[in-house]
This record gives structure tokens, C-alpha cells and sequence, in this order.
């Protein structure tokens, strides 16, 4: 029980966490959501979106991305209505299998999904982040190992990066 509280769950490898993020276009990221090791990605793509907050000069804070750029990891109905439902454009192919069983309910399977193929030439801004936030080899190694300790870390680091790539003028 302890060790999901932790963040932490158990693999071949041992004990390990996951980091999800979103990352903006300038490899910024945006929000955080730390699980265990062996959690799935599609369950948490909601929950990273609805963790979206960026406060501009002025008004409230924008919590709704224009369009969303994604592997096929994240290729689900459910996720697609999410972003339906909330006028965000969907950048996610869809899955062979996923495809296999649209087809084979004939009409009623609905449309194919479509994706700009050069806006999703930018889904590795995600993984770029990444690597931008392991560059600080607390977080590379996984040094703190306390959640909150952790995730501080993730917000420090996601901050110093916010700050560098602001415009000093």
C-alpha cells in the first residue's frame, strides 16, 4: 500500500514512477502528473490536460491548448470526446487494431479519424522537454524519494526552463 501512495510501483526492473507531461511548442512543460511505474499513459491523458494552467498578462489563466499533438498511446474514444467536448483539436493517429474495428462495423463505425501530419511532426516537443528536464540529474536519477520531494523538483526545474526561455528584453 505504501508504495502507491509513494508514486512508486513495481516492475521487472524494481521500483520505478512515471512522469507525465504536457510541453508547449518551445518545449516549456505545462503540467505534471507523477504514477507509478507500470500505470498506462491513455488513463492519465485527461487528468494531465485538465492540470494545463498558463496565466497570461492579463485575465484568467488559459487552460485550453489549441490543438493537442499525441502518439497512438493515447489513441481512445474516450480521449477523443474529451477533446471533442472541449473544441480542441485532436493531432492523434489512430491505432491499427482501432482502425481494424471501424472498418469492420462497416458504416456504422463512423468516419477515420484525420490528423495534420505536419502538426504532429511536432508531437516530440513532449520527449525534447523531457530531456530538457533531466538535464538536472536529481530528477535523471531519481534522487528524492518522497512524491512531493520529487514533484517539487519536476516544478523547479519546469520553472528554471520557463525562465530561460524568456525574452530578457
Amino acid at each position: 500500500m505504501r508504495l502507491k501512495a509513494a508514486g512508486l510501483g513495481r516492475s521487472r526492473g524494481g521500483l520505478t514512477s512515471k512522469v507525465h507531461l504536457s510541453a508547449d511548442r518551445y518545449c516549456r512543460p505545462l503540467s505534471f502528473l507523477l504514477t507509478p511505474g507500470q500505470a498506462a499513459d491513455s488513463p492519465h491523458f485527461i487528468a494531465v490536460l485538465a492540470a494545463i494552467k498558463v496565466r497570461l498578462r492579463l485575465g484568467r489563466p488559459r487552460t485550453r491548448p489549441g490543438a493537442v499533438a499525441a502518439d497512438k498511446a493515447y489513441s481512445s474514444r474516450a480521449n477523443r470526446l474529451y477533446l471533442r467536448r472541449r473544441g480542441i483539436r485532436a493531432v492523434i493517429p489512430e491505432k491499427k487494431d482501432q482502425a481494424a474495428n471501424r472498418k469492420k462495423r462497416g458504416s456504422r463505425g463512423g468516419r477515420p479519424v484525420h490528423h495534420d501530419a505536419a502538426l504532429y511532426k511536432e508531437r516530440n516537443t513532449a520527449e525534447r522537454c523531457i530531456n530538457r528536464m533531466k538535464e538536472w540529474r536529481g530528477l535523471a536519477f531519481r534522487f528524492d524519494k518522497t512524491p512531493e520531494s520529487y514533484l517539487a523538483g519536476l516544478y523547479l526545474r519546469g520553472a528554471i526552463l520557463w525562465i530561460r526561455s524568456l525574452d530578457p528584453t
